[in-house]
Parts: C-alpha cells; structure tokens; sequence
C-alpha cells in the first residue's frame, strides 16, 4: 500500500511543526513549504528535518507554489502558513492581505489546478467573528471581522467554500479557536506571560527577548500586557491538528470549530502562571496601553460540539495544564 503524502504550508511554524509530527507518525510522506530567507527559523522541526521534504517556495508566488505542488504531487494539502498576529495586521494590513488572504487562495487555486482530486485544508480562525454576535460561537454563527487579519482570514475561508462548491473540491476549514504551546511565537499572549513567569522564577530581570515595539519582553522584573480583561478560548496547538486531520479522513468536506468551550480572561492566565511557580503575578504585570488592540473582539469561546460528534475529537490538554507545559518550556531553555 503506497504512503499518502502530505504537503504543508507554514511547517516551520507551531501548527505546521504539530502536524508534520502527527502525519509523520501516521506513515505520512510529509514535505514543507518554507521562504527562502537569510534567517532559516528551523527550531520546531529540528528534531524531524531528516523526515521532511522542505521545498522553498512563497505564497506571494503562483508559479512556486505550482511547481512545489506537481513535484510533491500530494494527496492532501494543509494551508497553514500566514501572518497571524492580530496586532501586527494593523501595523501591516495590506502585508496581511496578500499572505493570510491572498496567499491562501494562490495555493488553493495551485492545487486545484495541478490536481483538483487533491484534498485541500484551510486553517481558519475565531477572529472571524471579531465583534461576536452571539456566545458561544459555532458553524452557523455570522462573522464580524474586527481587525486586518481577521479581514484576511475570512476572505481565504469564503474563497475555499466556494471551490468546494463551485467546482465540487474536497476542500475544508477548520475554525481553530486560541491554541497555544511552547512553539509559539513569543509575541504570543500566552508565550509573553508564561516567559515572564519563568523568568521570575529564575530571577531574570531584563530578557534577552525583546517584544514588538523592540523592548525586552521582561524589563525590570515585570512584563507589560494590554488588556487584562481580554477572554480567549486557549487549547493546546498538539491536540488541534489531530482535529485537521480528522476533517481530511471524511467521505465529504466540511467547515469545523475547533476550541474548548471554556474562557479565561489575560488576568486569569497571569495569576495560573505565576501560581505556577509560587509568586504574586501583581507583583511582575503592568498594564501598558500600548499593547491594547485598536478593537477588542470578544469573548470568542468556540461551540465545538459537531466536532465531537462527527469527528469524535475533543480537546485532550486542560488550561492549567496548557500553561504549566509552558512555564516548564521556558524554564528548560533559560536554564
């Protein structure tokens, strides 16, 4: 029986990394779109690079992208690669536009085109429904994009629903709601906290890590967050993509909301870090209004009952233990 093989856009990122693992221990033939750039950010496929086949290629170019498909010719594309930070699409909205939105429909079109019995995944997000018009949110629930990238993402959903049914492609979204884990990008909420934590714990007064408006992340002992009242939907990034392939195995495609079904606010995260590891998070978090989102979106907390039902997948990793992985990460690598 021949291998199903795999290619994956973003591999070199904390989805991309998850999903390569899981596939790989599938019996997967996996390979990896990755940019061609001076600074080749390998860290979270580094202990399975000698198990993929890393082809460069750009979602800004159609001819790349075209050549990478006929030469992997796989059975299933995952689009995972994207400008996902909500804030940095304000600063970078027409950036945003081309890879998280545009980019996504270059490599659906590449695969239709190359092959169009090629099952095709889109990774959509719950910041598609920015201003939420109802809680919990579900498949039925209307979108209400709230910033540039939540903008982008609902183009590149909308435009894979409509290959799906104009031109009868297996194609499907996962609405992913907030997951986390410690291969994400340390502009990341979560990855800010739980890296303040464990500084604290070590005593760490000034990080090496600088945030986006090139500080350190932690100066002087304390961290500067936004809005604390903010409430995400956190799941762990390693139990998500066994729900992207779970949609990629059914007879016809679908859209599914991937999430918890639980809500915790910024405040809630500090306190469970910093009890983590013993310490007062009032004592290391300071607010700074710079770090306040143009437009707040909330509360997203994801309905993820047809995933349960359809798929049988449900989320693995609690809270409390999502952020405990990675304080631990973090207190590994300052070591």
């Amino acid at each position: 029986m021949n291998k199903k093989t795999a290619l994956i856009t973003g591999v070199t990122g904390q989805d991309g990394s998850y999903l390569a693992e899981f596939l790989l221990k599938k019996g997967y033939k996996v390979a990896g779109l990755v940019r061609q750039t001076s600074n080749l950010a390998y860290a979270n496929i580094s202990h399975i690079q000698h198990d993929l086949d890393l082809i460069q290629a750009d979602l800004l170019d159609p001819v790349c992208l075209r050549e990478a498909i006929q030469k992997v010719k796989p059975n299933e594309v995952y689009n995972l690669a994207s400008q996902s930070h909500p804030s940095e699409s304000f600063r970078q909205p027409i950036h945003t536009a081309e890879i998280t939105g545009i980019g996504a429909h270059r490599v659906l079109d590449a695969t239709y085109d190359v092959n169009p019995k090629t099952k095709f995944y889109q990774a959509s997000s719950s910041e598609m429904y920015g201003w939420v018009r109802e809680i919990p949110q579900n498949e039925d629930t209307p979108f209400n994009p709230a910033n540039p990238y939540a903008a982008a993402k609902l183009y590149a959903h909308s435009i894979t629903r409509i290959y799906r049914a104009s031109y009868d492609m297996f194609a499907c979204c996962g609405i992913l709601f907030n997951h986390e884990s410690p291969r994400r990008h340390l502009g990341f909420v979560t990855q800010k906290v739980t890296y303040a934590a464990a500084c604290a714990k070590l005593g760490v007064k000034n990080s090496e890590h600088l945030n986006e408006e090139g500080e350190p992340i932690v100066k002087g002992g304390k961290v500067a967050l936004g809005n604390l009242q903010a409430k995400r939907d956190w799941g762990f990034a390693g139990d998500y993509v066994e729900a992207m392939y779970l949609m990629m195995q059914l007879e016809k495609p679908d859209d599914f909301v991937i999430a918890t079904g639980e809500t915790h606010t910024i405040e809630e995260l500090c306190k469970e870090a910093f009890d983590y590891i013993g310490l007062n998070w009032k004592d290391h978090v300071v607010v700074d209004k710079r770090f306040v989102r143009p437009t707040e979106t909330g509360p997203l907390v994801g309905d993820a009952s047809k995933a349960k039902k359809i798929l049988g997948w449900t989320p693995k990793t609690t809270f409390r233990q999502l952020v405990a992985l990675m304080v631990d990460a973090h207190l590994a690598r300052l070591k």
